[in-house]
């Protein structure tokens, strides 16, 4: 649709957000059907939503990044955000929210939601996001509107106020009473609502629930605190105006009903949000921006097309940006811009230039990455925020089919970094392996299938190793000889080393005692090299650690002794001293902290002490109203897929983070596994 800016407030930015499966893509689609941005309704169900476009999202029926899509609504500019509510994939919507003027909750009346809702609401509060509350399915309610708002409102920090009661014939919804407009509607479905008369029960009803919205809105009104008092029905404007002051303050958060599906409701919320909410000044104050004529833009999300190059999803906060221009990104690059588009799912349309509160699509912008801030001025702008990622909570180490792809695999885990920062890739130096970190098992699984789909790159993946490690128990004093005679000039190397054991955190050490000139100082180096060498596979295959190396005595030849002959023999020495020393297997542990909604609590404990965790305890999480937080001390061993129980059990809302405390030996049957499983993969 093409813009029409005769809003006083811009063209706007309107976030989709909500818990998995609430139906925002649903949302979205009934949004560009009512408003005639697409010719034909389509489905989650069967592959043909704007939403949901990629081939993961259509295998998985769920949303694994944002979708955008520009249409117009009474002459307004909307750019629709749609963010994927499972909390995987949340680092979409919380790169895209710094930059949005107002967000709408898709939620429903589930309890078992709750928790997700409030991870939602939480990012919202936190960032002062305007929002509306979607209360959707609600053709499939069946409790009351006050006992649904009951159970939501312990979600939210904020008061959440009816806009709209349900019109209930028997059992089924039939419509709904606007309580600021003071009408009432009869849903049709797939067609604008009806207006009809209001009578009886309904009448009553709707004099009450008004009542209880005013007063909510006299919290902060102290001149409609007074008309309610004196019994004067306050105007309708000032309604309106109390409203949208007070969602833009942050001080209420309106709730409207709906039905995606059918497309009920959905005229009431645009209209909602073209009257209510704020626009793209009030946006750029919340973040700060200063009063200047160089355009200023904040990169909501990149993406890495298949044909297409780099796209940079870009919200203007400020000034105008035309296709060909060249921007000074916050992180230091810059670049010109290749090609500019409004977005709309996967139909964009291009355009030459945008202005203040459009969200376009900008071409080729390499360097420049998701959270950034552009500038058209000479030099790089102040980033307006920064949006870390969660920390990754499952890992799979990945491999190139081929070998001939080692390269293209390295690419490609670049670009899925740069579209998803919350996705990491750590090189073991230990088994110069790959591995790659994400969010959880879907999330990764998803990783893996656009490394196929969408960059040819077929992988090999495993649990990435644990860190196991050993040192000794005992003292000794070993003698490391290195003599090899070849013609010429032969090898030579003789040293007598003193190995002994170090308190657990101390790392390794190597000192020398030469006396008279046994082993000359300019070898001394190599000597400590090749402890080095000998220590980086001990005799139970692992790493060596807490161990003290002290070279003693040796000899040299004038001739044939080297750094590269003291090397062997240090390494020789140490190789055949260890096995001497009382070897053992040692093991990291981690301190885990989970936080988890209250009711979950004792399963997490259970869960955690059937890993071999050791409860420290647990607490209410600060600021978190019906969450706990657990802390243990576990194995890594026990953590690598804890993060699929922990969610199983927390109906997808628990996570963890975990940090290294200590090793601790292994002994007996299980430190005899361990040493025979890794002899077997070596």
């Amino acid at each position: 649709m093409g813009q029409d800016l005769r809003s006083p407030r811009g063209p706007r930015c309107i976030a989709l957000v909500g818990p998995f499966q609430s139906g925002k893509t649903t949302l979205l689609e009934a949004i560009l059907s009512r408003t005639a941005a697409i010719p034909k309704t389509g489905t989650v169900e069967q592959g043909t939503s704007v939403g949901d476009a990629s081939a993961e999202a259509r295998r998985h029926r769920m949303s694994t990044s944002l979708t955008a899509a520009t249409t117009t609504f009474m002459g307004d500019s909307f750019t629709f955000i749609d963010c994927p509510g499972s909390v995987e994939f949340l680092q979409d919507m919380r790169s895209a929210l710094p930059a949005v003027d107002a967000a709408v909750v898709v939620c429903e009346a589930d309890e078992r939601k709750l928790p997700q809702l409030q991870i939602v609401l939480r990012e919202l509060e936190d960032l002062r996001i305007p929002r509306f509350l979607f209360l959707n399915k609600i053709d499939k309610a069946s409790k009351r509107i006050r006992e649904t708002l009951a159970i939501l409102q312990p979600a939210s920090r904020t008061p959440l106020v009816l806009r709209q009661i349900p019109i209930w014939k028997g059992d089924i919804i039939a419509g709904f009473v606007d309580l600021a407009l003071e009408r009432a509607f009869v849903y049709r479905e797939h067609m604008p609502s009806e207006v009809i008369g209001l009578e009886g029960g309904d009448l009553d009803r709707e004099k009450e629930a008004r009542l209880t919205m005013l007063e909510k809105l006299a919290d902060h009104d102290d001149r409609l605190l007074e008309q309610l008092l004196e019994d004067i029905p306050p105007p309708r404007d000032a309604v309106f105006d109390d409203l949208a002051a007070e969602l833009r303050d942050g001080q209420i958060c309106p709730v409207l009903l709906g039905c995606a599906t059918r497309e009920n409701g959905v005229l009431r919320l645009l209209k909602a949000l073209r009257h209510e909410a704020p626009g793209v000044a009030a946006t750029a104050k919340r973040l700060g921006v200063s009063d200047d004529k160089t355009a200023l833009a904040y990169v909501m999300k990149t993406n890495h097309l298949q044909h297409g190059g780099k796209l940079s999803l870009a919200r203007i906060l400020r000034g105008h940006i035309a296709d060909g221009d060249t921007v000074q990104a916050s992180g230091g690059g810059v670049a010109r811009i290749s090609g500019l588009s409004t977005p709309n799912g996967g139909s964009d349309a291009k355009r030459s230039s945008a202005v203040t509160g459009d969200t376009v699509a900008l071409g080729k912008l390499d360097p420049v990455k998701t959270g950034e801030t552009l500038t058209t001025a000479k030099t790089a702008p102040e980033a307006l925020l920064s949006v870390a990622p969660k920390p990754p909570v499952l890992a799979t180490a990945v491999a190139a089919e081929e070998r001939k792809d080692d390269v293209k695999l390295g690419q490609a885990l670049a670009k899925l970094n740069e579209e998803d920062p919350s996705l990491s890739i750590v090189h073991n130096p230990l088994t110069h392996q790959m591995v790659l970190w994400g969010q959880g098992e879907m999330h990764l699984r998803v990783a893996v299938e656009r490394l196929q789909d969408r960059f040819g790159v077929t992988i090999k993946q495993h649990a990435p190793p644990v860190g196991y490690q050993e040192s000794i128990r005992k003292t000794i004093t070993q003698r490391g000889r290195h003599k090899k005679q070849s013609g010429g000039h032969g090898q030579f190397g003789d040293v007598v080393l003193e190995v002994k054991p170090l308190p657990r955190g101390s790392g390794t050490a190597f000192h020398e005692k030469i006396v008279g000139g046994a082993v000359p100082k300019n070898y001394i180096g190599a000597v400590e090299e090749g402890v080095g060498d000998g220590l980086g596979r001990g005799p139970l295959g692992f790493p060596v650690i807490d161990i003290d190396v002290t070279l003693v005595d040796g000899s040299y030849h004038s001739v044939d002794s080297s750094d590269q002959a003291f090397r062997t023999a240090a390494r020789v020495g140490i190789s055949e001293a260890l096995p001497h020393c009382a070897p053992v297997l040692l093991e990291p542990i981690h301190i885990v902290e989970v936080v988890c909604p209250s009711d979950a609590t004792a399963r997490i404990n259970s869960i955690l002490s059937g890993r071999r965790g050791q409860i420290l305890g647990f607490d209410s999480r600060e600021d978190w109203q019906g969450w706990d937080l657990v802390r243990a001390m576990m194995p890594e061993s026990e953590i690598g897929d804890l993060i699929v129980e922990l969610r199983s059990a927390t109906a997808g809302a628990g996570s963890f983070t975990r940090q290294f405390d200590h090793m601790a030996e292994v002994t007996g049957r299980a430190a005899d596994q361990i040493i025979a499983a890794n002899r077997a993969a070596a």
